[in-house]
């Protein structure tokens, strides 16, 4: 018995650290040759696996993508985390995140994968559900917040968020081609925070 459950845990093993190098290998690939040009072989090339071991874990390239994105969008939200906590208060809180996440859009992998091609290789509908689950829901959460504390004074904060959610997005696509990308975010952040200050309550 000993033996049979040291065998799976093996194969339990090996297929992660093949998922993982797929993983890796489409995240590279994916940010410095776009989606139409990558393909299937020199992913599993890259991660030093078969076309079969790549099948084994994504239906197609798609797949393999869309999971790629996921992982970005958790490695964000975490780091928006670790950035808003180092504030005491909530409205603090909400713009050290906000510059977190455009600080984590400014890095070309996330630029390219997430910003730029995630909303078209996964269409709209798909790509809202995975920003909602992610980025969106910690903007959301201190929306809620300041609601709650009674500092912004609107009724629909779903909608205010949105709003909110659609301009950060913007500012974040507009980087990259943008001729001075930091006088485009910081006139973009000051607008945000000019529509909130003209609902918060003081």
């Amino acid at each position: 018995m000993t033996n049979v459950k040291m065998e799976r845990s093996r194969r339990e093993e090996y297929t992660e650290a093949t998922r993982l190098a797929l993983m890796a290998a489409g995240r590279e690939i994916f940010a410095r040759e776009g989606y139409q040009a990558a393909g299937i072989e020199p992913i599993s090339r890259s991660a030093r696996v078969t076309r079969g071991a790549f099948y084994h874990h994504f239906e197609d390239k798609k797949a393999l993508f869309e999971a790629v994105v996921i992982e970005l969008q958790a490695e964000a939200v975490s780091r928006v985390n670790e950035r808003s906590r180092t504030q005491r208060k909530t409205w603090e809180r909400l713009f050290a995140g906000i510059d977190a996440y455009l600080d984590v859009c400014a890095e070309p992998a996330y630029g390219r994968i997430v910003v730029q091609e995630a909303p078209t290789v996964l269409g709209s509908k798909r790509f809202q559900e995975i920003e909602e689950a992610y980025p969106m829901s910690l903007l959301r959460a201190s929306m809620n917040a300041l609601k709650r504390d009674g500092e912004l004074a609107h009724e629909d904060i779903d909608l205010l968020t949105r709003i909110v959610d659609a301009m950060i997005c913007k500012i974040a696509l507009m980087l990259s081609d943008a001729d001075n990308p930091k006088r485009t975010r910081d006139r973009g952040v000051k607008l945000i925070s000019t529509l909130l200050e003209s609902l918060r309550r003081t």
